[in-house]
């Protein structure tokens, strides 16, 4: 509860960390509103490229690996070093390139009908000049770094902690200040807290912005703490682990395959590398008591030796592409390290919480349409603390007119 000493210095900071977010702000919110729905935008824009039919009741898709092979004989040029092992049904597969030498690829994504292994469409993420393909992943790079690479990802990250702090800021301003006197005729403290909670039903157009800016704030403060702290997991990770890792245990398997030295003697193959994930998986799950729902994807990491198998499991959060990963050696195939989202260790339950919350990647479409409704208050929030602010600053500038009596 801040003293009435104190109240200006934290008005004051809230003030201007709000007028240098609002931009930054508006456009996480607008953009974050869209992304809530980004897989049924993309599918209802370009359904020949993001949908697709069996043909024939019944029919069975073709083998995951079997597909990979045909996109890396279509694309010679290019690694093919992620493979899905699943898809949605009635979407198509989406394979992910790497250069195989310092050529630029003209495409990075690669869509194929895991039926007939026909490539339905290709793009290179985030490139806008392609067209509608990449609509989507255009707003998504202006909803994490304004589309300017590097330079956005830094100056967004730096935007989410400045939110995550002015976030504990704006509670506290909420708060009814101390009495200096306690007496049988004092309210109880959540008494006086109360009015913070609501909009006035009179009063005219001001307090009625002032209400929403306020009261919209602390219905939804937990929300939009979840989407400042997450926002600072992924553009400023170094930020987030040093302030987490000190006050919750983490797995470590990031780190553990990191260090991990490529084996000079052959590597599986990638058939031979999924039948040794399974395995390793499947001995994860009865280790840990956990039930494996899909397998997701077998992916290569060239540069340190090392594969990694990924499913979706009783442990995940995630609605799509499970988390729960087991990493191994690509040569001898020993596991070297694990990762549960949950369950494991508190700091990753709460990164693959906050992370999945953010992303609305759980709950079907109620919560998909909370998200988007979130996303808009964040810039309604954003642009009734400019008019606050405007509305104030336009007070004292009356305030400070000279003021002439009688004549001179």
């Amino acid at each position: 509860m801040p003293s009435l000493q104190m109240r200006p210095a934290l008005a004051a900071m809230h003030r201007y960390a709000g007028l240098l977010m609002a931009g930054f702000l508006i456009v996480a919110g607008v953009t974050g509103s869209a992304l809530a729905w980004k897989d049924a935008l993309e599918a209802a824009m370009l359904p020949a490229v993001f949908r697709v039919a069996p043909p024939a009741p019944g029919a069975a898709p073709l083998d995951a690996l079997l597909l990979r092979e045909r996109v890396a004989a279509r694309f010679p040029q290019a690694q093919v070093s992620y493979a899905p092992l699943s898809a949605p049904p009635g979407h198509s597969m989406q394979f992910y390139l790497r250069p195989a030498g310092q050529t630029p690829l003209a495409s990075d994504e690669v869509f194929v009908d895991p039926y007939t292994g026909a490539v339905l469409g290709q793009r290179r993420w985030g490139d806008i000049g392609q067209g509608a393909i990449n609509l989507l992943p255009f707003i998504e790079r202006l909803h994490y770094a304004l589309a300017l690479g590097d330079t956005g990802l830094l100056v967004f990250g730096l935007i989410a902690v400045l939110w995550t702090v002015d976030c504990f800021i704006g509670a506290a301003l909420t708060f009814p200040t101390r009495l200096k006197k306690r007496g049988p005729d004092t309210k109880a403290w959540l008494l006086r807290w109360r009015p913070s909670w609501l909009l006035r039903r009179h009063g005219g157009s001001y307090k009625l912005v002032f209400d929403l800016h306020r009261a919209g704030g602390l219905w939804l403060w937990a929300m939009l703490l979840v989407f400042a702290w997450s926002g600072v997991a992924f553009n400023l990770y170094g930020v987030y682990a040093a302030v987490m890792q000190p006050l919750f245990p983490h797995q470590g398997a990031e780190e553990v395959v990191a260090r991990h030295t490529p084996s000079p003697a052959p590597h599986l193959d990638w058939p031979a590398a999924r039948a040794q994930g399974r395995q390793l998986m499947n001995e994860l799950a009865r280790r840990h008591a956990f039930s494996i729902i899909e397998e997701n994807a077998l992916a290569y990491e060239r540069a340190l030796g090392v594969y990694s198998y990924h499913v979706r499991s009783s442990r995940d959060v995630r609605a799509h592409k499970g988390l729960t990963t087991v990493f191994f050696d690509a040569a001898s195939g020993q596991q070297l390290a694990t990762w549960l989202p949950t369950g494991a260790a508190s700091g990753d339950t709460i990164r693959s919480w906050i992370s999945a919350l953010h992303m609305a990647s759980m709950w079907g479409w109620p919560f998909k349409l909370f998200i988007c409704a979130m996303g808009v208050l964040v810039a309604t929030l954003s642009i009734t603390g400019v008019l606050i602010w405007r509305r104030k600053r336009q007070g004292q500038a009356r305030a400070n007119l000279p003021r002439f009596r009688g004549n001179r």
